[in-house]
């Protein structure tokens, strides 16, 4: 039996836990090279891994989805910048009249023999970087140092980290020192064909519909000139075939879903409404 909990980590709480189990709750996933094959070894091996990719390709998915074909129990903590190593480690609160140690995400992670999911690592403080180190090489151990104690890491723990490469390019990179204590498996955005299958086994909208959403994303994502922070997410895709399998109208479901996410800027948001209008 797997549990899957995400931690947001300002304040440090948990924010969702389910109990899952049987087939049937096993998140869609769709391979698309040999990822889950990857990911069994290094699990295998005790070797972290990293993922890399555009937002919206589907990482955390995929951990998710591998949490639960590995029967284990999967702790999420979404990094910003304002993350840091007693975030995940743990610190001294006061409960009543005394004052006593609470593990964070990472220490629990550590001690149960969890897999511990590091979404956007790359924009927590240098800290927590620091932080894991011990963890990524041959050592496997977390050293408390509020605690004066080294905790060696349970057999069955694994840390998964993920970062986008492209998101502000320069500002918010890994070091090659850090990149290189990590095995690691490039996201992309999936093919028109994939892509249209994962549309429609996620949100049950017909195939017509379902690729011509892809083939709205797709003539965004080529659109490099509007020089869009980010491009149309398989998320986003998602969201808009819900709407839109809901019943709300098609055209006020892209809109809403897909274009009015990218941008705020007026002239950008009504050009992509009338390319979306037309496509759909």
């Amino acid at each position: 039996m797997a549990t899957t909990e995400t931690i947001n980590t300002k304040p440090i709480m948990k924010i969702s836990s389910e109990e899952v189990s049987g087939k049937g709750n096993i998140p869609f996933y769709k391979p698309i090279h040999r990822e889950i094959e990857v990911f069994q070894h290094a699990f295998k091996n005790r070797l972290p891994i990293l993922l890399k990719g555009p937002t919206g390709t589907g990482k955390t998915r995929f951990v998710d989805y591998m949490a639960h074909q590995l029967e284990q129990s999967l702790i999420t903590v979404s990094c910003h910048e304002e993350t840091s190593s007693t975030d995940l480690i743990g610190r001294y609160i006061i409960k009543g009249a005394e004052t006593i140690w609470v593990d964070g995400p990472l220490t629990k992670a550590v001690k149960e023999g969890a897999i511990l999911y590091l979404d956007e690592i790359a924009e927590a403080r240098p800290d927590v970087i620091v932080s894991i180190h011990s963890l990524t090489d041959h050592r496997k151990e977390l050293y408390i140092d509020k605690l004066g104690i080294t905790v060696k890491a349970h057999p069955d723990f694994m840390l998964v980290a993920s970062f986008n490469p492209g998101y502000q390019k320069g500002f918010k990179e890994l070091k090659p020192s850090t990149r290189q204590r990590f095995v690691a498996l490039s996201f992309q955005y999936p093919t028109a064909k994939d892509e249209t299958e994962i549309v429609e086994t996620e949100t049950g909208l017909d195939r017509d519909t379902s690729k011509k959403l892809v083939n709205i994303a797709h003539k965004i994502r080529n659109l490099t000139e509007l020089g869009l922070t980010e491009t149309v997410s398989t998320r986003l895709l998602v969201d808009a075939a819900m709407l839109i399998n809901s019943g709300l109208p098609k055209r006020l479901s892209v809109k809403v879903a897909i274009v009015e996410p990218l941008t705020d800027d007026l002239e950008i948001t009504q050009a992509l409404t009338d390319l979306c209008d037309l496509m759909i």
